[in-house]
C-alpha cells in the first residue's frame, strides 16, 4: 500500500469512528430524553396536573392499559384520567428502565414500575408493574404514541 493509499484509508477509518461515536451519543441523549419524559408524565400524573395529556399525547395516540378492555386514543385517556383523580391519587412511584430502542424519530421503551395509589378513604395500594411506550419525536420534542401495559397482579 503506498502513502496516499495509507491516508485515504486512515482517514476512512477515523471518520467511521467519529460518526459512529456521535451517533452512539445522539442515541444516549434522545434515550436520556425520553426517559425525562416518561418520567414527566408520572409525576404529573402524582402532581394530579390534569394537562398531562393534553402535553404529552401525540393527537393520534393509541394505548392500551392492561385493566383497560380496548386500545384508548387521547381524549378517552383524558376521561378517564379525570375519572381516576376522583377515587384518589398516586402518591409515589418509581420507574426501572429495562430498555431504550431509538430508531430515527421513534422511541421504544421497556420498563417496570412500583406505585402507589392512596383512594378516598385514605387506604394505600401498593403495585408493580411494566410498560412498554413508544414515542416519536415531533417539533415539541417526545410525544406518546402508544403504550401498553400495567399492573403485574
Amino acid at each position: 500500500m503506498n502513502s496516499s493509499s495509507n491516508f485515504v484509508f486512515l482517514t476512512g477509518i477515523i471518520f467511521f469512528f467519529s460518526t459512529s461515536t456521535a451517533f452512539a451519543q445522539d442515541s444516549a441523549n434522545d434515550a436520556a430524553d425520553v426517559i425525562l419524559v416518561i418520567e414527566a408524565q408520572w409525576q404529573a400524573e402524582q402532581d394530579g396536573d390534569g394537562d398531562w395529556v393534553d402535553n404529552s399525547l401525540a393527537d393520534n395516540f393509541s394505548g392500551w392499559a392492561k385493566q383497560a378492555p380496548a386500545p384508548r386514543g387521547k381524549r378517552s385517556v383524558k376521561m378517564w384520567n379525570r375519572f381516576q383523580g376522583t377515587q384518589g391519587r398516586t402518591v409515589a412511584h418509581e420507574l426501572y428502565f429495562q430498555n431504550i430502542v431509538i430508531h430515527g424519530d421513534i422511541a421504544i421503551a421497556h420498563y417496570l414500575y412500583t406505585s402507589a395509589f392512596q383512594d378516598k378513604e385514605k387506604k394505600t395500594k401498593v403495585s408493580n408493574g411494566r410498560y412498554t411506550d413508544v414515542l416519536i419525536r415531533t417539533d415539541d420534542g417526545w410525544k406518546f404514541i402508544a403504550w401498553h401495559g400495567g399492573d403485574d397482579d
